[in-house]
């Protein structure tokens, strides 16, 4: 058997050019802990920190792995992170008697954590959790904030859906053990999981199914429904607080840009809408689709976002 040297060579030649040029085209997303007082919080981290930086800041029941295709999309002309709260995803959960569970916390431990990463300019997206996150940090450091993206992130009390927060509110009420158990037997499931990233959706057998399967596998680790009927109970103050983060919205006219999955039954659409009481500069879109809205609607949100970006910083 002959063996052609040259042909042997241009094979190798053009299989390492390939691969070279795959693995140039794969982006390098980080992932890294960041020690916060006695918590370690989970990152991902992606693009140049010189550049713009937009802060993701993830909702319930996930972590900043809902983040995953604005990290891949928008790398290469911006600076992205995304942490998981105390209790979320990578990040330390210790149990509720170590760690108080209320948006209070969270807001201070991922403000910490920015102020610890160097970051002192960014823009935010916010998504359910991490609208109550966002605009504590937001209200406090008006002069870091350079921009809004908002995603099914409420603020307002006609964005709270009945449909979704109807056994919420009753647990608000009684706060009765028994309620919490049913809740969380509801809404811990697999089932329950599948139904947050599924319904409102148009086409939801396109939704991946990793989604609420990792989703499931971090809810259910022992302490966890302690923490989060926590969490559930406190989300009440976040509602004490809308007239301060509409203030806010007013004094400082954030530029933003919403985003937003109309068939949510937790904030549907008169959440977005209420925000054109307080913003005089807004990027107003609504979606046909559900709570997680980049699972069906992720290309044109990310072109929404670096179009927003790119608006921001050089004013085209």
């Amino acid at each position: 058997m002959k063996i052609n040297l040259k042909a042997s060579l241009a094979l190798i030649g053009g299989l390492l050019l390939s691969t070279s040029l795959a693995s140039a085209a794969v982006p390098e997303i980080h992932y890294g802990k960041e020690k916060v007082g006695d918590l370690e919080i989970f990152y991902r981290e992606a693009g140049e920190p010189s550049k713009p930086t937009l802060v993701l800041l993830h909702g319930f029941p996930t972590s900043s792995q809902m983040y995953r295709k604005v990290l891949n999309g928008l790398h290469e002309n911006y600076h992205l992170i995304a942490p998981d709260y105390p209790g979320f995803g990578e990040s330390s959960a210790p149990s509720p008697e170590d760690f108080s569970y209320t948006f209070d916390n969270l807001a201070t431990v991922i403000d910490k954590f920015l102020e610890q990463k160097g970051l002192k300019k960014y823009t935010l997206m916010i998504q359910d959790y991490g609208a109550p996150v966002g605009f504590r940090i937001a209200t406090k450091h008006p002069e870091r904030v350079t921009g809004l993206i908002i995603m099914n992130g409420n603020a307002y009390e006609e964005g709270l859906g009945e449909e979704g927060w109807a056994p919420i509110f009753q647990y608000w009420k009684t706060k009765d053990p028994e309620l919490g158990k049913t809740i969380a037997k509801q809404v811990f499931s697999l089932e329950g999981m599948k139904w947050q990233y599924t319904h409102g959706t148009k086409n939801p057998h396109l939704i991946n199914p990793d989604n609420w399967i990792l989703d499931t596998a971090k809810i259910t680790r022992p302490g966890q429904t302690e923490i989060q009927l926590g969490l559930f109970y406190d989300y009440q103050n976040n509602v004490k607080l809308y007239p301060l983060w509409q203030k806010y919205l007013r004094d400082n006219q954030p530029p933003t840009l919403i985003v937003w999955g109309k068939n949510d039954a937790f904030f549907p659409e008169p959440g977005a809408a209420a925000y054109k009481r307080d913003l005089k500069n807004i990027d107003y879109n609504i979606l046909d689709t559900g709570h997680f809205a980049l699972e069906e609607e992720g290309p044109f949100i990310i072109k929404k976002i670096s179009e927003f970006m790119g608006k921001q910083h050089t004013g085209k």
